[in-house]
């Protein structure tokens, strides 16, 4: 990691445990083409569907320093441009009576660059991680930057009413559906610039590899895992799907527990249960007709595929 400031940069190293299969990889060649044409990009889709990573491993490919940002609902445009800060508090010891000290208080205003003009500045890569969490008042500074490619300045900082954005900055954003808890309707004209990348659920090739990659697991037994999440997510009614992170929390507990998926298995049966069945994956049965109790349906599901 670099520094710019008080800023962290990420170095735009690829990530070795990062796995890339012929889906993850038509995803990326896609996102880098929309990039090199000066094309924003919006990777959007359900939670756990690896938007982060797979915005991150797109980031690394254009061999510039990352500037990372998470969306935030206490968001104010200078959270993202800058400020003027500055206090100094001075103490003086008095030459003649060492007894006596002298305080002087002074206000220094200096204006200080965020993170988002420090990369538009220099031409780094910005992540803009579930943007809509922020509120769109905040967000509204990316219109000029992403169109015209000027970024208005406040009064009050080092450089002119506006800074040029530098040739190379590139963005890219992720966010989860407007219905998740928390998100913010974007701003049509903001979606407008953007090339936006439905990702959903992986593909069973890429759960199981990633599965078996994060967790250690034998594949075999990741494969299992993989094929119970997944049933559970088609047949279920879920309030939001269980994803490959519910496969990966399995997988992880069972290499710690030194055992394998089995029906015959209880630790495996509860395990799954705790995972799979908590208020954020399942729906309220009481408003569906006729619906299958979640812990019935998993039942049924570790008997045929375990």
């Amino acid at each position: 990691m670099a520094e710019e400031g008080l800023l962290t940069l990420l170095e735009p190293d690829l990530d070795p445990g990062f796995i890339v299969t012929p889906y993850v990889a038509d995803l990326a060649e896609h996102a880098l083409t929309y990039l090199k044409a000066d094309l924003p990009v919006h990777f959007c889709g359900p939670a756990g569907t690896g938007k982060t990573a797979l915005a991150m491993h797109v980031a690394a490919k254009l061999k510039r320093p990352i500037v990372l940002i998470h969306g935030d609902d206490e968001f104010k445009t200078a959270d993202l441009v800058g400020a003027e800060y500055g206090f100094r508090l001075k103490r003086l010891r008095d030459q003649y009576i060492h007894s006596v000290t002298k305080v002087e208080e002074n206000v220094v205003k200096r204006w200080t660059d965020n993170r988002l003009t420090i990369a538009c500045k220099h031409g780094f890569t910005l992540v803009y991680d579930e943007f809509t969490r922020s509120r769109p008042e905040a967000n509204n500074t990316l219109l000029s930057i992403l169109e015209e490619k000027m970024l208005d300045l406040p009064a009050g900082s080092s450089e002119d009413n506006y800074l040029a954005v530098h040739p190379e900055f590139r963005a890219i954003f992720t966010s989860n559906p407007e219905e998740y808890a928390g998100i913010h309707k974007a701003q049509d004209a903001l979606k407008d610039r953007l090339v936006t990348i439905q990702v959903g659920h992986f593909d069973r090739e890429t759960e199981v590899a990633i599965t078996k990659s994060r967790s250690g697991i034998a594949e075999a037994d990741a494969k299992k895992i993989v094929d119970l999440v997944r049933s559970f997510r088609d047949e279920g009614q879920h309030a939001t799907p269980p994803s490959i992170r519910e496969s990966i929390k399995i997988a992880r507990i069972l290499k710690a527990k030194g055992t394998h998926p089995s029906k015959k298995d209880l630790f495996f049966k509860k395990v799954c249960l705790h995972v799979l069945t908590d208020q954020q994956h399942v729906a309220d049965v009481k408003k569906l007709k006729q619906a299958t109790q979640p812990g019935q349906l998993l039942d049924a599901l570790i008997e045929k595929l375990c």
